[in-house]
């Protein structure tokens, strides 16, 4: 919903999935359209209610025009069995690995928009998690290219579901990335590369159960750290933006690229200033909200994480709470795979007040009621030692 809307999930009523994106609420489709642009939908929906597993009401779909989309995808769809939902509503059998097939749909849809200004969003599954299997499964072939690959030191060290998954979903990620590039030669084959924008991420990592029962929920960077890449007129430059951004600041961004007035409902920031060199006060922190394993928060700076959880309620129920505990702090800068937890450190503890008062002041932000954070138990910090400055 996030994604959707550019406001926190809190704010969308969407804080878990299985609550329908409410239809008052202004989309980018919506705005889009306003702005004289033809709008689809091409892949993975859920954000329809629990009753709606393949076949989305048009109601539901979020002011979309053209759609072919199963709100839960990995319930009806498998690598090799890719079904989808059209318009009317009726199941479409695409042929090829489920990455492949959505492709060739997302390419059909360009080239029948030659001539018509257009906005299309594209929600691969890949690389999710395959339910019924336990399973990353990719295309036949490229599990066995990337068995033994690389592993990032925090799944490394903590294991997990690493060593059965990570292979496969390496494998998924390839493919997704030699989709992107079939997009883009499509764009430039049809003289339409130069005046298109593309915004390629997505809305979840992966910590392959190293940090609780599951794979995604959870505020640390292998669930929150994502990648961000922005093609087009306005972004050609080249180069990386330093500044921290969030998911709700991409819905304003694209607003703006387009030259399309930002609805006052969209919480995040336009990143246009940052690619020019423009931005003043940009914020020093992003704010993390984290559902159904929890109810979580955090606050993410250049050099700490500082994160609290909510043990009296239950993350599928509670959207937010009144009172907080102190769960974990982590240095960035010497620990950036989070390995080593600071909270309760008697050294650290000015840090975390400042940091602690910084989620506080976010939290009020977002329409949160001001919480109580009660700090974690105290406990000596050996040689360890942070100044006021750090």
């Amino acid at each position: 919903s996030c994604m959707q809307t550019g406001m926190y999930a809190t704010n969308t009523g969407c804080f878990r999935n299985g609550i329908p994106l409410p239809q008052h609420l202004t989309t980018l489709a919506k705005e889009f359209k306003a702005g004289g642009y033809d709008t689809g939908y091409i892949g993975k929906w859920h954000l329809a209610g629990r009753g709606h597993v393949g076949p989305v009401p048009p109601e539901e779909r979020g002011g979309y025009d053209y759609w072919l989309a199963s709100n839960l995808l990995e319930f009806t769809s498998d690598a090799y069995d890719m079904v989808m939902y059209d318009n009317e509503g009726q199941a479409v059998k695409l042929p090829g690995y489920r990455v492949d097939a959505q492709t060739d749909a997302v390419i059909r849809y360009i080239d029948a928009h030659q001539d018509n200004p257009f906005f299309l969003f594209v929600s691969y599954i890949e690389p999710h998690h395959q339910n019924h299997l336990d399973d990353y499964p990719p295309p036949v072939g490229y599990r066995e290219r990337y068995a033994g690959a690389w592993t990032p030191p925090d799944l490394a060290a903590l294991g997990g579901s690493t060593q059965q998954h990570l292979a496969g979903y390496y494998g998924m990620v390839k493919r997704l990335d030699e989709a992107l590039g079939r997009m883009l030669d499509a764009l430039r084959s049809l003289d339409m590369l130069e005046n298109t924008i593309v915004l390629f991420t997505t809305d979840h990592g992966n910590h392959f159960k190293t940090r609780n029962g599951e794979y995604k929920r959870s505020c640390h960077e292998a669930s929150v750290r994502l990648p961000a890449a922005l093609i087009g007129p306005g972004f050609n430059g080249g180069g990386r933006v330093q500044e921290l951004v969030s998911l709700v600041d991409l819905p304003p961004t694209l607003l703006d690229a387009a030259g399309l007035p930002i609805p006052e409902q969209m919480e995040g920031r336009s990143v246009l200033p940052l690619v020019n060199r423009t931005a003043k006060d940009w914020p020093e922190e992003v704010f993390i909200q984290i559902s159904e394993s929890q109810v979580g928060r955090a606050v993410r700076t250049k050099r700490w994480k500082y994160g609290v959880t909510a043990p009296e309620k239950h993350g599928g129920n509670d959207p937010d709470s009144d009172v907080y505990v102190e769960e974990y702090l982590y240095d960035l800068q010497a620990d950036p795979y989070e390995l080593t937890n600071l909270i309760g450190l008697e050294s650290h503890r000015e840090t975390c007040d400042v940091l602690r008062e910084r989620l506080i002041r976010r939290m009020v932000e977002a329409g949160e009621e001001e919480p109580t954070i009660y700090p974690a138990p105290s406990r000596p910090s050996g040689q360890r030692r942070v100044t006021q400055a750090e």
